[in-house]
Formats: structure tokens, C-alpha cells, sequence
């Protein structure tokens, strides 16, 4: 893991712009929050987002050494609001599913940022209190370091697989999402059980496979944990 590019506090700006706005490092990850966010698909540049603070683009680089670092800044705030208030209890499985759920919720509130959520490493202070928090549930379940490490990766890699693909669903128009719906019906659950045998034995419950996978996956996920324990 590569440690973030840290700027020196003497170059960071104190005075307020010419919106009224002291800028801080809270403060441009909030703005390019709402940018990333706002309707349409533009990217994150330094431009807009000096825009949007009212200063000049290049007092952004006081604070972060290019879009990537803030772009990992904003992932890790997101981690930061997903696991506010969360406490692991006595039940580690129950821990756990509370755990993923937070994820999963959280990746799809902020479809956006999915795919780097799943695929990079903030190495932010908020990632650093989940991925201790996550792997210290297994160890306090009784499992060994090695295991703990192993199941830990298995868990999180899953919950934000799912995290992305039913992301991408949400993401698809109304029309997309119900004509998907219809298919499984239409199509799949009529197709001539000399040909689709398997097909024909589950027709009545093809429908839902138009449901998101996330919670039977995740069932599965605990209940192989709970097998494995020592």
C-alpha cells in the first residue's frame, strides 16, 4: 500500500476565497463530492472545482497532489459516513452482515464512485478503522491471523462485487430495469421443457433471478464462515 501524497502544512491556504470560503481539506473533498455527483457523467478536474469553491483552480494542489489523491480523498470520506456510529457486538455473525450491509448501502447511494470504492486502496484513516474493525471481528470469532486475513478479503471483495454490479443496475433506465424483469419471465419461463429441461422445473421462481443476489450471497458468505470457524 502506497502511503497518500501529503502536502506541507506551510502551503495550505487560510484565507477565505471569493466566496466567502476557507478552504480545507474537508472542504474541497465535500465540493468534489457534490460535483461528482451532480446530473450528467463530467469529469473531476481542478478547474471546476476551483470554480465551485471560488478560488483559483491551482490552490487545490495546497492539499492534494492531483485529482487521483483527491478522487481517493472523497472514497475515503464515503467509507468514513458509511460506518458512522457502527460497533461490532458480542455476535459476530450478526457483525458482520451489519457490516456488509453498511458497504453494500453505501456503494449504492454513491453509484458514481463504485468502481473506485471496489478497486483501490484510499489508504485513508477511515479505511484504515474498517479494514481493522472488519478483520477484528474474525479474529475476536476465534479464528487464527492467517485465516482472518483470508476471510476478511473474501468478504469484502464480495460485498463490493455485488456493490458494483447491482449499482450498474440501478443505473439503468426504468424501461431497461423492467424489460430485464420481463424477460426472465416471458422468455426464460417459457421455453419448451424438451429443450430446457432445468429451466422448465423452475419456472415459477425465475423471476428472481431480477431480484439482486447481494442477500442470498451474503447468507451463503456467513453461513460457510460460521462452518469454518475453529
Amino acid at each position: 500500500m502506497s502511503s497518500p501524497q501529503r502536502i506541507p502544512v506551510g502551503r495550505k491556504r487560510r484565507r477565505p476565497t471569493r466566496t466567502g470560503t476557507v478552504l480545507s481539506e474537508e472542504a474541497i473533498v465535500a465540493e468534489a463530492l457534490e460535483l461528482l455527483e451532480a446530473p450528467g457523467r463530467s469529469a473531476l478536474t481542478v478547474r471546476r472545482l476551483g470554480e465551485a469553491l471560488g478560488c483559483d483552480p491551482s490552490a487545490v494542489y495546497r492539499y492534494f497532489a492531483n485529482t487521483d489523491a483527491l478522487l481517493l480523498a472523497v472514497a475515503d470520506r464515503l467509507i468514513g459516513d458509511a460506518f458512522e456510529g457502527f460497533a461490532p457486538g458480542e455476535d459476530w455473525i450478526a457483525s458482520l452482515r451489519e457490516f456488509a450491509t453498511r458497504v453494500h448501502g453505501s456503494v449504492l447511494r454513491h453509484p458514481r464512485l463504485a468502481t473506485v470504492r471496489a478497486s483501490r486502496v484510499t489508504a485513508g484513516p477511515a479505511e484504515c478503522r474498517a479494514v481493522d474493525t472488519g478483520i477484528g471481528i474474525l479474529l475476536n470469532a476465534g479464528f487464527p491471523p492467517s485465516d482472518a486475513v483470508r476471510l476478511y478479503h473474501v468478504f469484502i471483495d464480495t460485498v463490493l462485487a455485488h456493490a458494483i454490479l447491482d449499482a450498474e443496475v440501478r443505473d439503468l433506465t426504468e424501461q431497461q430495469r423492467e424489460h430485464q424483469a420481463r424477460v426472465w419471465q416471458d422468455l426464460y419461463g417459457t421455453l419448451p421443457p424438451e429443450t430446457y429441461p432445468n429451466l422448465h422445473a423452475v419456472r415459477d421462481r425465475l423471476t428472481d433471478m431480477a431480484d439482486s443476489g447481494f442477500p442470498a450471497t451474503l447468507d451463503v458468505l456467513l453461513a460457510q464462515f460460521a462452518a469454518l470457524r475453529p
